[in-house]
């Protein structure tokens, strides 16, 4: 009796219309599942026993007949440098670190973080390239911009102004269930100009889009149509409200920068942004579509409120926010400015990555600015990881090692120098797209397949642009199983729908998006020269 007593008393002391009952730590903590606590046990000595393997004890015939004619550019100037004997065994070093830290990134037994420090590391005492190439990925200009998008984002954070844009928004267009979820698109879209870390995103919106599902009547461990199609949204569209812009993700700048490296052209924001955004937009209509009609539709009865005075409280939050202040003014002036030279790039001629800096240096500036460096939130520990992904692509730059990978495979299928276009843009888009079913990271299959994609073009004579460009493109699918990233994992914590759920949700658009793309290369990217089209 008194336990019963003591159930209802908590019951009664949770309100579910209170936005502090749903922040990030306040979430259930998900717990390993069997299969994935063996994995991260056998990751350390599978890693090792990887790298012994490859690098001391295999004989594979395709590195070892390496010569001056089968390599070029960098990875020429590295065999110059250190003769074909050692460069040879750089290759072997190469694909040994790279199979380990897959192995260590997958199963997850140590941090990410630490996997990249091993990585850079690696590469450095085998000889895959200089310490000082190695150890300036750290300065890369993607990861200054990965760093300067913080400091930018946390202008939101502190002024509150993605809070109050996030309940004017629901308020304003919110009338009814079916509104308010079309509402949290044009939000996520909004957010994505300006966020380049999808996770930031996705905690900003976690307060506010659970109170909307309480409002449904979606709390509680009771779960609704309403709730599923809310959140499942709210981690499709930060994915692909991200596929919009060139700084919605740094892997997109991670995948433009390596492309780039191979091309004579830059490939700008106003680039990115007509040949991605059309896409983009029209996979999330398809996505909120598809979700509420035929996934999850909705009854009657959980499209109406299911709490009394629910968007009362939503306003009374609004109001008790005041009237924009001064910093929120700065915030969206300073945003304002960087937003505009990114989209007109082409005039001044100013990389995205500058234009973050002098953003930044603005936010910061005593007096004129609206953070201070305690005030910025900077997650390190990704940035790391980062650094050695990005140490990973210039060992693979270096070593040209994609290119011998993808050379040696086709030869053994034996597919020609005549094999059409369209073949080889469907073999890497569909493994870019369904690889999101089982990498975590977007960063490290954007160093897998953009440079896969890039060997292939070369090997075949077509443009690297024309076959690495739709694969980056593809870059925020991962949205199908709770692991495919950082949101599913925070959001899937929310308990609002099942693994189930997601799963036959995601599958199913992946496979449209993965049509759509097909579709993308024949129009869109053939009328824009970077595809000669598929048929």
């Amino acid at each position: 009796m008194a336990e019963d007593t003591k159930t209802i008393t908590q019951n009664q002391a949770f309100d579910p219309l209170d936005m502090n009952n749903y922040r990030i730590e306040k979430l259930p903590k998900m717990e390993k599942s069997g299969f994935e606590k063996l994995m991260s046990k056998l990751g350390i000595p599978l890693a090792v026993i990887a790298f012994v393997l490859i690098y001391w004890f295999s004989g594979i015939s395709f590195l070892d007949n390496l010569s001056e004619t089968s390599v070029s550019g960098k990875a020429l100037a590295r065999l110059n440098e250190i003769g074909l004997t050692e460069f040879i065994r750089s290759n072997y070093a190469m694909l040994a670190i790279f199979t380990a830290a897959l192995i260590l990134w997958i199963t997850e037994a140590i941090p990410n973080y630490l996997t990249s420090l091993f990585v850079v590391l690696g590469i450095v005492l085998c000889g895959v390239t200089s310490q000082k190439e190695a150890f300036a990925q750290l300065g890369h200009p993607v990861m200054w911009l990965n760093i300067l998008s913080f400091i930018l984002a946390s202008m939101l954070v502190k002024t509150k102004f993605a809070k109050r844009l996030a309940l004017g928004f629901v308020l304003k267009f919110g009338k009814n269930a079916k509104s308010t979820l079309w509402s949290f698109l044009a939000i996520n879209l909004i957010l994505s100009m300006f966020i380049s870390a999808t996770t930031v995103k996705a905690a900003i919106m976690l307060p506010i889009m659970m109170t909307v599902c309480a409002i449904y009547g979606a709390y509680g461990g009771n779960r609704n149509n309403f709730g599923r199609n809310l959140v499942i949204q709210e981690l499709f569209q930060v994915n692909l409200g991200a596929s919009a812009f060139l700084t919605g993700s740094g892997a997109h700048l991670l995948a433009i920068s390596l492309i780039f490296g191979a091309t004579t052209s830059e490939f700008g924001y106003t680039d990115w942004l007509k040949t991605c955004a059309p896409l983009s937009l029209l996979i999330l209509v398809l996505g909120l579509t598809l979700s509420m009609y035929v996934f999850f539709p909705m009854k009657k009865e959980e499209q109406k409120p299911q709490i009394e005075g629910g968007m009362e409280r939503l306003r009374a939050e609004l109001a008790a926010m005041g009237k924009m202040t001064t910093e929120e003014w700065k915030a969206v002036i300073i945003f304002g400015g960087v937003l505009l030279m990114w989209c007109t790039d082409s005039l001044h001629g100013v990389d995205a990555t500058t234009v973050a800096l002098i953003g930044a240096v603005i936010a910061l500036m005593p007096g004129i600015g609206v953070v201070k460096w305690n005030d910025v939130d900077i997650p390190w520990h990704l940035m790391i990881f980062s650094c050695g992904a990005y140490a990973l692509g210039a060992g693979l730059n270096t070593t040209n090692l994609p290119g011998t990978l993808v050379n040696a495979l086709f030869d053994s299928l034996g597919i020609g120098d005549g094999t059409p276009f369209w073949v080889l843009y469907v073999i890497v888009t569909f493994c870019m797209m369904y690889s999101g079913l089982i990498f975590q990271s977007k960063t490290i299959r954007t160093m897998i397949f953009v440079p896969i994609a890039m060997g292939i073009a070369q090997r075949f004579g077509y443009p690297v642009i024309s076959l690495a460009l739709p694969v980056a493109m593809l870059t925020e699918h991962c949205y199908a199983l709770p692991f495919n990233s950082k949101p599913a994992l925070l959001l899937y914590s929310t308990n609002q729908y099942s693994i189930t759920d997601a799963f036959k949700y995601g599958i199913t658009l992946m496979t449209i998006s993965w049509f759509l793309i097909l579709v993308w290369g024949q129009t869109v990217l053939k009328w824009l020269g970077i595809t000669p089209g598929l048929f």
